[in-house]
This record gives C-alpha cells, structure tokens and sequence, in this order.
C-alpha cells in the first residue's frame, strides 16, 4: 500500500524540523495532526428534511467517507426547531484519509478560491486551528449540477499539542497558506 505523501513528508522532514525548532528531547514531544473533521449545519434541514440527504452525499464525496448526521441537542421555539431533529452531518478524518485531504485542501481547493489571500493565523488557544469555507464548490469532487444551494464548511484540525505556537508552526510545516503579516 503507497504512503499518503504529506505523511511521508511529516515523518521525514517536519519531526526533525519541529524537534530541532522547540529543542525537543523526545519524538513524542513534537506536534502531530491527530484529526480533521468536518462538519455543515443547515438551516433549511428544519424545513425540509431532504435537504440533508443530498449534503450528506456532497460531504461524503469531499472527505472521501460517510458523514454521520448531526441532531439538535435542545429545542429552539424561534428557530422551529425541536430536540433530536437533523441539523446537520460531520466527519471525523483520521489516518490516510486525514492526510489526504489535508493534501487536497492544501494543494488544489484553497489555492482555486478567486482572490485568495491566504486564511487566518488565529489559532483556538488550545493549538487547535478552525476554518471556515463559504462555499463548498472549491472542492475539484463537488460538481455544479449537484447541487441548486451552496452550503459553508468548517473545518477544524485537531492537534496533540495545548500551544498555539506549536500548532501553528506545525500546520506552516504542511504549507498550510497562512495570510502574511
């Protein structure tokens, strides 16, 4: 089975990096990637429940396996929305998958965005890093015809680290397209 390329580039040349840069001791010290995971919520899910059949397909194309869906944990009278009624589907990536579109975002769907300038530098505290993507057409799997209504994404990068430095200096490693300060 072929190595995934941005683990095989993790393991060759961003742990000694990493090592080097924070003065390390052990290899179990330096920052990895421990999951992305990928999650939409929808609106029009409470009025319409067929909305969510066709965003879990779209979803299941962009990361490559099945979404699970996502149901409101209380009820909302202004939202008309009641506990247990799907809102939503998310993925959790792990593994070759993970890296994999870690690879696809990185290489092919970020750089397509029209006046790309890069995303942001701010981390959750936690070494944890959030993106949000308005429309998920960006990604070379999702065709036009598929779907009438374009629909955001968040995508948050799970880290083995608690500091923002190390995570950010971790996802700069992968090439991750940062905006310039």
């Amino acid at each position: 089975m072929a190595q995934v390329r941005l683990k095989k580039l993790y393991e060759e040349k961003i742990v000694p990096q990493l090592k080097e840069q924070f003065k390390l001791n052990n290899v179990m010290e330096v920052p990895k990637l421990e999951k992305i995971v990928l999650n939409v919520g929808v609106k029009d899910a409470v009025a319409d429940s067929k909305v969510l059949n066709t965003i879990t397909e779209v979803v299941g194309l962009i990361a490559g396996q099945k979404p699970v869906r996502t149901v409101a944990k209380k009820s909302i009278a202004g939202f008309k929305l009641r506990e247990g009624m799907p809102i939503g589907v998310k993925v959790t990536l792990r593994g070759r998958n993970m890296y994999e579109f870690l690879d696809r975002l990185i290489n092919l769907a970020l750089p397509s965005v029209r006046d790309f300038q890069g995303v942001s530098t701010k981390l959750d505290r936690r070494g944890n890093y959030n993106l949000g993507i308005k429309e998920w057409n960006i990604f070379p799997e999702v065709h036009h015809d598929l779907t009438e209504k374009m629909y955001g994404l968040n995508i948050t990068f799970h880290t083995s680290t608690d500091d923002d430095k190390r995570g950010f200096e971790l996802l700069k490693a992968f090439k991750m397209p940062f905006k310039k300060a």
